[in-house]
């Protein structure tokens, strides 16, 4: 039985590295069909700011498995990530890299290096919420779920017991994002409980990034949130030899990506010398969540036998070290000259048939807790200095609703701010009741409708709450 696939050839050197791989999987007899669709530059350009056309979709939600080569997305203002935009569409929640260092035949600093990062792919700052609020600040919403927690936490753990692996690292900021980072963190924690026979620990994302850097032999699987999960793949995959190696995978519930983690490399589009190897990594792990381990263990004991043979692209190729330097098709050529041999050096491929491994992602929701409003921040575009609008605001008459403070940039500036501090024209009000009691929604309202009548240019507004007496909100610094 055949597949039927969706690919894209992307922009850049992506039709190169497409075209190797569809060779190489050609060549080893790889029971597949393809659906072709056009994403990228040339679909932006054509007024699709989204990237894709509306027809495209109807194919990938058909075929549910993307083999995808990377794109370029245009700068300037008006166009969305078509990358971000299929991740979350398509519920692909579970960013898959894994990273191996492939010494001695290409040069690393870590040759015992074997982690695989599992990055949380439809939250954090890539929701994509931007807004400029003023003439001086703009702003981006950090999202962070609990039920999209602990579908990447559980994945993470499911993976490592599937794949034998023995730990799991979560990486934070949660010592200074106390409340997204650290439910991520929290929550971690609570579905590491569940997994007893697999270690666990945790890491601030500086420090981790750091030991990640210096020391990546000493971590197995690193589950984190979006952005952080974006930044630390591509420094594992450049230390372990180069960021053109390395493939991944985007595992929804019904539907899954496969790519290169690198970009489209406009530069060197069109010349030949593009290393094939992150897509074709991909196109492995594609061959595997479809069940054809034959297949993907054929083509990788080639490709790791090629690497052992000396047979390197330019980015990887040293004097001394590699026996000859290729292109993009030669490379693909050399693999598929390799089929049916097996790696000498390097543990051989042998991945099973059949069915994919479907791991557990249940998502447990709790019941809602009580919820109770005692204050409101509202934010002020204004330009001038921190006593002048916290003198005005606290001129400002409410019943219920009185000035507690005001912050410029998260740090207190009135009352009793210190004159150091520099402030732009975006200021948090914070209004609370002094009596400590609740507060309603008519209590806000009126308190906004008080400030536009006093002439007061708000521009948002964010609801103090909490949930079963908990504090849902930062306390400002100073505070």
């Amino acid at each position: 039985m055949k597949h039927r696939i969706t690919v894209a050839h992307g922009d850049g050197i992506g039709p190169e590295i497409m075209e190797a791989t569809l060779k190489i999987l050609e060549a080893a007899n790889a029971p597949l069909e393809y659906d072709t669709i056009e994403i990228g530059e040339k679909v932006y350009l054509k007024g699709h700011t989204s990237g894709i056309e509306p027809a495209a979709w109807d194919s990938l939600r058909t075929n549910k498995v993307y083999l995808k080569a990377p794109i370029t997305t245009p700068q300037g203002g008006g166009y969305k990530s078509l990358n971000v935009t299929t991740r979350k569409t398509l519920g692909l929640f579970s960013n898959v890299r894994p990273v191996r260092a492939y010494a001695p035949y290409v040069r690393t600093h870590h040759p015992d290096m074997n982690l695989v990062i599992v990055r949380e792919n439809e939250e954090d700052c890539y929701a994509g919420i931007e807004h400029q609020q003023t003439p001086e600040v703009v702003q981006t919403l950090k999202l962070i779920s609990k039920p999209g927690t602990e579908k990447i936490v559980r994945y993470a753990f499911e993976y490592a017991k599937a794949n034998g692996r023995k730990k799991v690292t979560c990486m934070t900021k949660d010592n200074i994002m106390k409340h997204s980072d650290g439910l991520f963190h929290k929550i971690f924690d609570e579905i590491a409980a569940e997994y007893p026979e697999i270690e666990n620990d945790h890491k601030i994302i500086d420090i981790g990034s750091a030991l990640l850097a210096d020391s990546p032999e000493k971590f197995d699987v690193v589950v984190t949130l979006n952005l952080y999960g974006d930044i630390i793949s591509d420094i594992v995959a450049q230390i372990a030899g180069s960021v053109g190696m390395m493939g991944s995978s985007n595992i929804g519930e019904q539907c899954a990506m496969f790519e290169a983690i690198h970009g489209s490399a406009p530069d060197i589009a069109g010349k030949n010398i593009a290393n094939p190897s992150g897509l074709l990594n991909g196109a492995i792990m594609m061959l595997n969540h479809l069940g054809l381990g034959t297949v993907a263990s054929n083509i990788e004991n080639a490709w790791l036998k090629t690497l052992e043979d000396g047979i390197h692209t330019g980015e990887i190729y040293k004097e001394g070290l590699s026996k000859e330097k290729v292109g993009t098709q030669e490379f693909a050529q050399a693999v598929i000259d390799r089929l049916g041999q097996k790696p000498s050096t390097f543990p051989v491929a042998n991945y099973p048939d059949g069915e994919p491994l479907k791991l557990n992602t249940l998502t447990k929701r709790a019941e809602r807790p009580e919820k109770k409003y005692v204050g409101v921040d509202v934010f002020v575009d204004f330009d001038g200095d921190a006593n002048t609008i916290g003198d005005g605001l606290r001129a400002v008459k409410h019943d219920v609703l009185k000035l507690k403070l005001i912050t410029n940039r998260g740090v207190k500036v009135y009352p009793d701010g210190m004159p150091e501090t520099f402030c732009t024209d975006h200021w948090r009000c914070r209004f609370t009741n002094p009596d400590g009691k609740e507060i309603g929604h008519a209590d806000i309202i009126s308190l906004l409708e008080v400030l536009n009548s006093a002439g007061w240019d708000f521009i948002k507004t964010e609801q103090l709450c909490l949930f079963n007496g908990e504090r849902g909100y930062s306390l400002a610094q100073g505070e």
